[in-house]
């Protein structure tokens, strides 16, 4: 008589290939696993892509709880969250409507309006979204001027707070960024950060969340280097629906996001997102982003078409 592997190993198998990361789409895209508690069924799912402020493990792990926990009070539907490998993967995804709901940057905010979606909400504290040049303690590097000729480190020419706003203000201080500098857009903000440190730029640019973020986690690091500019600030990231999502579930989404500050369950998720909350928002909220877009296309580089 075949005897049949033990309950526990099946399960572990079913583990193992359920957590396997670096799936493939047919079309070769790269995906990281989606996680749920529930069964599959006939409950609704919408996706939910929250651009790359991290990479997507780190990504995973901070935003999934908050994926979790807006599943928990939500009924007849469920949301997934969808992580991209990088700012083109993701502007790919979200300007073909391949998400239902989506955490962008502002500059991918407004040219979603375009795209199908609208604005319902935004990250808070908008006094962090601003731009921060990094250099080497020892890197010699004084002035913005002392910067031509070398290398800058950006995490995509997408990324309005960690590239387009310190490449204003280089722009605003005597430097060509198109002609006296050498960009070089790596991919994330911790390998903007990590080319400084490595000697690979002489500068990185990114932003203060993910910065206060690295340097809890490697102080060593950080220790080597120091903010030396600080960007004008602009509305923070935004929340946008796609045009065909129900408008119950989006109303529901955002009483849960901009209810989170108000109880320590909430205060627990936005922690690691180093946010003090989420706040209602619309298309008006973003016209400073609009105006800063037309100044930044005029005076400093062109911008990718997305129509």
């Amino acid at each position: 008589m075949r005897k049949f592997p033990p309950l526990i190993a099946l399960l572990g198998l079913l583990g193992a290939l359920l957590i396997t990361p670096g799936c493939r789409s047919e079309e070769g895209e790269e995906y990281w696993p989606r996680f749920t508690d529930q069964p599959p069924g006939h409950t609704p799912v919408y996706l939910f892509g929250v651009h790359p402020l991290h990479n997507p493990e780190r990504l995973f792990a901070i935003y999934h709880p908050l994926v979790e926990y807006l599943n928990r009070h939500l009924k007849g539907a469920r949301i997934e969250l969808e992580a991209s490998r990088n700012y083109a993967a993701y502007d790919e995804k979200l300007f073909g409507r391949h998400f239902h709901l989506a955490l962008p940057n502002p500059y991918q905010t407004v040219t979603t309006l375009g795209h199908g979606y609208r604005v319902f909400g935004k990250m808070g504290d908008d006094e962090n979204f601003r731009g921060i040049l990094l250099v080497r303690r020892d890197a010699g590097v004084d002035t913005p001027a002392d910067l031509k000729g070398r290398a800058v480190s950006y995490p995509a020419p997408t990324a309005l707070a960690a590239t387009m706003l310190p490449q204003w203000f280089l722009k605003s201080h005597g430097v060509d960024v198109m002609t006296e500098i050498d960009n070089r857009y790596v991919g994330s903000q911790e390998s903007s950060i990590m080319n400084v440190y490595l000697g690979e730029t002489a500068a990185g640019a990114t932003w203060p969340p993910p910065w206060r973020a690295f340097a809890k986690e490697r102080p060593e690091v950080a220790a080597e280097l120091e903010v030396k500019w600080r960007t004008e600030t602009l509305p923070n990231n935004g929340l946008v629906a796609r045009n065909d999502t129900p408008p119950t579930l989006v109303a529901r989404v955002g009483e849960l996001l901009f209810d989170l500050h108000n109880h320590p369950e909430g205060q627990a998720i936005l922690a690691p997102m180093e946010l003090s909350r989420f706040e209602p928002a619309s298309e008006a909220t973003y016209q400073p982003v609009v105006e800063f877009l037309k100044r930044f296309e005029r005076e400093v580089r062109p911008l990718r078409d997305e129509s």
